[in-house]
């Protein structure tokens, strides 16, 4: 067996080794993440009356919760690469999950919007710090189809959780608290077990994994490190070091990338927190019960998982972000347009499942496409600048959603700008691939002149 055969039987049990190990226990924390984030969608369609909470109201204050997550997220994930990955995750977990708890005792508008603002600040640095994570054990090559897996508990969350939310609304009444009470109180506590058991199961760095050989670890210490050299030259040959000396936030909210990329991600976040949030009361808008709704919103959600995973790994094999983003985009923008032109039930919900098919796809290939577009000096802030600009643009849309759902009483009106932020992320990820390519074209000439 020749040295090149031994490194590819390295890297595929590191490789195994790491998904079997490090992606299931990340999925199930996202999940309980998204449940607790969204479940206040399935809450609403006792709760909004109970309290008096209008469609306007609703919205703004899911706006609120991404207020909160803009603010704290970037400083949430400095802090990660201060205090490591197990303990600041542990803690924005635990957080979490209290706030969520809580939240079954608001009474009306006012706590309602403090509540979402108090679970944003907690939630604030979970993502794109497991992003940044995955990027200290994963090589690039592997990242596509690694963030899809790890992405499928989003869908996940609203197959299963939706199912779960209406069968924990039918405990109306049990020792006096409401339906929606006991839904956001026992989804909140497993946010604080996992946080718990994080601290125990979850290693910061490769160094600390005892289920590598020490083969292993040299191996994956070697790829990671000579990936981040690659990435260095780059830099300099761009005249980018000079960001190593400004401050990390200032460096990231300063670089042109990262406010491309932060525009496209706000379609792409847009669309999923929002039909998270009001897809219940679109479908339920058609006269269903809380089962049927329970059960009809969870098919786009689980088709959009089982696409994400296949379009992950094509973008893969095919070594290539651009199309494999701007693509399913496409599909998104035509069904949320399409939308417009019918009131039957079926055909919204093929239309609805389009939509997050495609808006599920793509993520992938574009958080690979940001991780190999954005330079070190920023990679670890450029991830959460991008997520955080993108959500900020999340809540101002779902407020819009509130507003024009209440002013015209049409969904399909409400959900018209989404269609419009997709085109505008398919623009901006053409532009980054044109520049990109020049970027490698200049690339290769001066390689050519050198040799």
């Amino acid at each position: 067996m020749n040295d090149q055969t031994v490194k590819c039987e390295v890297e595929k049990a590191v490789v195994r080794k790491l998904t079997l190990r490090l992606i299931p226990f990340l999925m199930f924390c996202y999940f309980i993440a998204y449940v607790d984030r969204v479940n206040i969608g399935f809450a609403a369609l006792t709760m909004n009356k109970d309290i008096g909470l209008t469609a306007t109201i609703f919205g703004f204050g899911a706006t609120l919760f991404f207020v909160a997550y803009v603010l704290f997220e970037m400083p949430s994930n400095i802090a990660m690469e201060k205090f490591g990955a197990r303990r600041w995750i542990a803690r924005i977990m635990i957080t979490w999950g209290i706030v969520g708890f809580l939240t079954a005792f608001i009474t009306g508008p006012y706590s309602f919007g403090l509540s979402r603002f108090l679970l944003g600040a907690a939630e604030a640095g979970f993502f794109p710090g497991v992003i940044l994570y995955l990027t200290q054990w994963f090589p690039k090559a592997y990242m596509a189809r690694i963030v899809a897996v790890f992405m499928v508990a989003v869908p996940l969350s609203n197959f299963l959780g939706s199912p779960l939310s209406a069968i924990l609304l039918k405990l109306d009444g049990f020792l006096d608290f409401r339906g929606w009470q006991w839904l956001l109180m026992l989804e909140a506590l497993p946010a604080v077990i996992m946080g718990i058991l994080t601290l125990f199961l979850l290693p910061s760095k490769p160094s600390e994994a005892r289920w590598l050989t020490a083969d292993q670890k040299d191996w994956l210490s070697n790829r990671l490190e000579a990936e981040r050299l690659e990435r260095e030259v780059k830099e300099r040959e761009k005249g980018l070091a000079k960001e190593k000396t400004r401050g990390k936030i200032m460096a990231a909210l300063t670089n042109k990338n990262v406010l491309l990329l932060a525009v496209i991600y706000m379609s792409i976040s847009a669309t999923s927190n929002t039909l998270s949030l009001w897809m219940p009361q679109i479908l339920k808008s058609f006269h269903l019960t809380d089962m049927e709704t329970g059960l009809l919103n969870m098919i786009p959600f689980g088709l959009g998982a089982v696409f994400m995973i296949f379009w992950g790994m094509r973008a893969d094999k095919k070594a290539e972000r651009i199309f494999s983003t701007a693509i399913p985009l496409a599909v998104t923008a035509i069904s949320f347009a399409a939308t417009l032109l019918t009131d039957s039930l079926t055909i919204t919900l093929i239309l609805l499942s389009l939509v997050l098919i495609g808006n599920f796809a793509l993520k992938g290939p574009f958080w690979a496409l940001t991780s190999e577009t954005l330079s070190p000096a920023v990679l670890a802030a450029g991830i959460a600048a991008v997520n955080t600009l993108g959500h900020l643009g999340t809540g101002v849309l779902n407020f819009f959603v509130g507003v024009i759902r209440e002013h015209t009483g049409s969904f399909p009106l409400a959900l018209l700008p989404l269609s419009g932020m997709c085109v505008v992320g398919i623009c901006l990820v053409f532009y980054i691939g044109r520049q990109n390519t020049k970027e490698l074209e200049r690339q290769q000439r001066v390689a050519a002149l050198s040799s």
